[in-house]
């Protein structure tokens, strides 16, 4: 399986991609992270989800449908992914047809944490959406910014501080 892959390292800050592009590789992290956001018009990021290591990035329909992102995704994190273009993800579905239900059950897990973050946002309150936060991706908050975790939750920096020290969570 490892021949359908390449493999690079990817230095804190570079962007894999950027909004308008179009996502050519899904990546596979293997150590560091990466983040998927959203710049609005006013120029405010809004991230949306994390890639820590053993997690699976791309923008999923850009990607699969061959249609400019929206989305950027970056390198929070001195990175090394393993990656592989549409073309060759179909080669290795032939390949090896367990493959194919691997990625489908990866990406039906992927719709339903987006789901679960999306209702999570709607109904639940900033302390239960970083607790949460934590449950999904344990020692993330160690790694990376404050600011990164705060518009994950749809709250300030500030306020996240407030939060934390108030809670001692």
């Amino acid at each position: 399986m490892l021949e359908f892959f390449q493999q690079k390292t990817v230095a804190k800050r570079t962007f894999l991609l950027q909004p308008g592009e179009i996502d050519r590789h899904v990546y596979f992290v293997t150590r560091g992270c990466l983040r998927m956001f959203y710049t609005d018009m006013e120029g405010l990021e809004h991230n949306i989800c994390f890639y820590p290591e053993n997690w699976w990035s791309c923008d999923i329909v850009s990607f699969f449908k061959e249609k400019p992102a929206v989305n950027a995704i970056q390198a929070l994190e001195d990175s090394e992914v393993y990656y592989m273009s549409l073309s060759r993800l179909e080669e290795l579905f032939v390949a090896i047809p367990k493959f194919e239900r691997f990625f489908r059950i990866l990406v039906q897990n992927g719709f339903d944490l987006y789901q679960k973050r999306i209702t999570s946002s709607l109904s639940k309150t900033a302390e239960e959406r970083y607790l949460e936060f934590r449950k999904i991706y344990p020692g993330l908050e160690s790694r990376i910014a404050q600011k990164h975790i705060a518009t994950y939750l749809g709250i300030t920096p500030v306020f996240l501080s407030m939060m934390r020290k108030e809670k001692q969570l």
